[in-house]
């Protein structure tokens, strides 16, 4: 068993009800702080379990069970060249200088706000290509990619998440190891 850091951004319960805190730690988010910020329900999860796919999707059903509604996974899947640097350790300008393609080969393009001066990179696009270029581990490639793959899930409304996050986030590992 390994500690999983992850955050689920939640929504329908009323913060003020004198029972707010009780249902998340009955429903099994006893491993969770909970706070309410800007409108929405943030539940920071320290969970352990057998992969990053079986933490999430059994926070997703303890948040389900306590009657919230799951907005989405975070850590925020759109990153700056800041967060990128600050998540792997690296400096801001070496970002810089893979976005520009002064260094490396093949940087993932970005995908949001392209024009824009603060153009955001897919996390899990960029954890996969920093994993291929040996700047990151395969244990942080494929946590992006299950926060991905979970994101989808929430949106698709899919009540068969669990499984498929599962195995959508074991066959990601291993396309890693084949690539």
């Amino acid at each position: 068993m390994k500690t999983f850091e992850f955050r689920v951004i939640a929504s329908g319960l009323d913060p003020d009800a004198e029972d707010f805190a009780d249902r998340f730690f009955q429903a099994g988010c006893d491993d969770a702080t909970i706070s309410f910020q800007r409108g929405r329900i943030v539940l920071d999860f320290d969970r352990s379990a057998r992969s990053i796919g079986e933490a999430i999707a059994s926070a997703m059903e303890s948040v389900r069970k306590a009657g919230a509604t799951v907005e989405r996974i975070e850590p925020d899947p759109l990153v700056s060249l800041s967060d990128i640097a600050a998540r792997t350790g690296l400096t801001r300008a070496a970002m810089t200088q893979y976005s520009k393609r002064q260094r490396g080969k093949n940087f993932p393009p970005p995908i949001a706000r392209v024009t824009s001066d603060s153009p955001l990179w897919d996390w899990a696009i960029v954890a996969k290509w920093l994993y291929a270029n040996n700047k990151l581990s395969r244990e942080a490639a494929i946590e992006a990619e299950a926060v991905r793959l979970a994101n989808t899930a929430v949106t698709s409304r899919d009540s068969q998440f669990r499984e498929s996050l599962e195995s959508s986030v074991q066959a990601y590992a291993r396309s890693l190891e084949a690539a």
